[in-house]
């Protein structure tokens, strides 16, 4: 890179959690600059938190569509902007930048529907733009490398897919206390109709098709809550069924007592699983069927993919954030490729794009519809 990319970023204001994720992650690989802002639309809510993030005033706006403009218009205006809005905002926001020409980095889900999804899938192609979606775990060394041994046939045809996402943290009425993060979450005009299925379960459902590579044709799963009052749900639970004949569940619960962020995905197929934890990123255990279980460790695991996503040696630990720097690395990649009309490099196509949202919206489109039916088989559109 010969520069840094101009960033911009609508919402992630004072006290915005995955606002500070994203600017940590963009800043982490030295290939942004966070030079423009609608970081909230409250005025002195939106100058102190540029203040904050050393935005200069006069690019700090109360309105993405008037920073939209304003930066398609500028010589030096920024090359992407990153949304981390809640949910209600995402298609909205995004749409107004990729009619300005801007690439875009979106937080996941994508929109509160799929229609909303769909048309920024097609607004993205037809401008030619880079629409990134930051499903975070897709960063992580050792979930390509386990991507890359499926897709060389090390585990066989198949069978099994185990997904599941714990937390705890919604399992009291925080959305009445002043906790701006579950306000939201649990309040569908802002979250749209999908609670836990939306936040943490588009998340495990993303990891296991990303790894496997196939995704299921068919769902039949049930919503429920357990938190009285509350607007949405906050416990999904879902059985899938596979085109090639695997089978597979899918559970995700933030009322989960007792536990903090547990993503665990376990894959099996005829000749080998595989099982990776979340919460120990720098470790992959394969099993070959009738074998000892071998320990992969970050640093060690020789694929091309996992080399990419690597940046410090053996035994130092690698987490989160750097996964989060990895989406924003490769979204680099590839719009300076975009830009520049040249291919798209190819250490940098395991980024996870608009398409990864689409999946996810039918996802969550046939989970509703299956939950409506009591829990009846419905189809997931391909």
């Amino acid at each position: 890179m010969n520069r840094r990319l101009r960033l911009g970023m609508v919402g992630g204001g004072q006290g915005a959690f995955i606002g500070a994720v994203h600017r940590l992650a963009a800043r982490i690989d030295d290939c942004y600059e966070l030079v423009a802002g609608a970081l909230s639309s409250d005025p002195q809510r939106a100058a102190a938190s540029a203040a904050d993030t050393r935005i200069d005033p006069a690019r700090s706006y109360t309105d993405y569509r008037e920073m939209a403009r304003a930066e398609a218009a500028r010589e030096d205006g920024i090359d992407v902007v990153a949304i981390v809005t809640p949910n209600h905002l995402h298609a909205p926001v995004a749409t107004a930048f990729l009619e300005a020409g801007i690439h875009v980095i979106c937080d996941k889900p994508l929109a509160i529907s799929l229609a909303e999804g769909l048309a920024l899938q097609q607004l993205a192609r037809s401008k030619n733009k880079l629409f990134a979606l930051t499903h975070t775990y897709s960063g992580y060394p050792l979930v390509r490398h386990a991507k890359q041994l499926i897709g060389d046939g090390a585990l066989g045809d198949i069978r099994v897919v185990q997904v599941e996402y714990a937390q705890d943290w919604l399992s009291e009425p925080l959305e009445l206390t002043d906790n701006k993060q579950a306000g939201w979450r649990a309040d569908p005009k802002r979250a749209g109709p999908a609670g836990c299925l939306g936040d943490i379960g588009t998340h495990a459902y993303h990891l296991a098709g990303y790894v496997s590579g196939q995704y299921p044709n068919s769902i039949a799963a049930e919503l429920h809550t357990f938190v009285p009052g509350r607007q949405l749900d906050d416990h999904v639970q879902a059985m899938l069924r596979y085109a090639n004949g695997a089978r597979g569940m899918l559970w995700a619960s933030q009322v989960a007592a007792g536990e903090e962020n547990a993503l665990y995905l376990r894959i099996y197929g005829t000749k080998a699983g595989i099982a990776f934890d979340q919460q120990n990123p720098n470790e992959l255990l394969f099993t070959p069927l009738g074998g000892e279980t071998q320990r992969l460790t970050r640093g060690r695991v020789q694929s091309a993919e996992a080399i990419h996503a690597t940046r410090v040696p053996p035994g130092h630990p690698e987490g989160y954030l750097e996964a989060f720097a990895q989406l924003y690395r490769d979204a680099a990649l590839q719009i300076l490729a975009l830009d520049e009309g040249l291919a798209i490099p190819p250490a940098s196509r395991l980024l996870t794009t608009v398409d990864d949202g689409v999946a996810g919206m039918q996802f969550i489109d046939a989970v509703l519809k299956s939950h409506a039916a009591d829990g009846r088989w419905v189809e997931v559109a391909p």
